[in-house]
């Protein structure tokens, strides 16, 4: 079994991975920015079979990541797989437009915290001989160009250059180094963003609908994927292009189950 550590995983697809795994009699750590949000987390994943336990860690802090590792380490004693999920999506606004403190954030949790995770997580692994550090990455990170998406594309494509830099750096060593394209998921972040936006959310709905999935299907399938990984540098991609043009074709014939109904919208 493995040993499993999910930053930014109070919720949305971290939450998801963390389910996953547990229910897989895996050993997972989750984390979030505060107390509270840990804690509500763990009420919701404990179980008497599953080892799970939780630590407070905004990743842009270079000390709290290293709390983070440390805490893994004294807890179960070593750390197979490592995720950097922690990211935030604040779109909806042109480059132009777009608050000067909704960059900041965006480039403190999904680029800093990213890079501080990785080097500390490799550092470890250096130590005990072995691991995994996956990224997780999102839309532009392939370089493709979504509206209102201009900065928070250009930190997911910063991501995909960062884990092609270290999966090199590494290579030869024991620790392999991936990428998780997760696609469209109904998560917490997407819902909330529907509700600040409805007249936005009611044009894109019909085709979003043909391409969205709901966590738990998404992240038993990473879960899988990440435990099976043994390539460093490659990809793991749910929404691949293949399924994207069965969906749509698919979409012209037959009106898919809405994804949204069940989450209020």
């Amino acid at each position: 079994m493995a040993n499993i550590v999910i930053t930014g995983s109070t919720k949305g697809i971290g939450f998801g991975l963390a389910k996953a795994f547990l229910d897989g009699g895996h050993k997972v750590i989750i984390s979030g920015r505060s107390e509270d949000t840990v804690r509500n987390a763990l009420d919701r994943l404990q179980t008497p079979a599953c080892k799970c336990c939780g630590l407070t860690c905004d990743t842009s802090e270079h000390t709290q990541v290293e709390a983070l590792w440390q805490f893994a380490q004294d807890t179960f004693g070593s750390v197979d797989i490592w995720i950097n999920n922690a990211g935030l999506a604040r779109t909806g606004w042109s480059i132009l437009e777009i608050p000067q403190h909704e960059i900041e954030a965006m480039v403190r949790t999904n680029i800093v915290g990213t890079i501080n995770g990785c080097r500390i997580a490799a550092r470890g692994m250096q130590k005990q001989g072995h691991g995994k550090i996956f990224n997780m990455l999102g839309g532009g990170s392939d370089g493709e160009y979504f509206p209102g998406m201009g900065i928070y594309g250009s930190s997911k494509r910063a991501l995909d250059y960062l884990t092609n830099a270290i999966a090199s750096e590494l290579k030869g060593t024991s620790i392999l180094v991936g990428k998780i394209r997760p696609g469209m998921v109904v998560t917490e972040a997407v819902i909330r963003e529907a509700k600040d936006n409805p007249d936005r959310f009611a044009r894109s709905r019909k085709l979003m609908n043909n391409l969205v999935d709901q966590v738990d299907t998404v992240a038993v399938y990473l879960a899988r994927k990440m435990l099976e990984f043994n390539k460093s540098g490659e990809k793991i991609r749910w929404l691949t292009g293949g399924k994207i043009a069965g969906r749509m074709l698919k979409g012209l014939v037959r009106k898919r189950e809405d994804q949204f109904a069940r989450h209020g919208l």
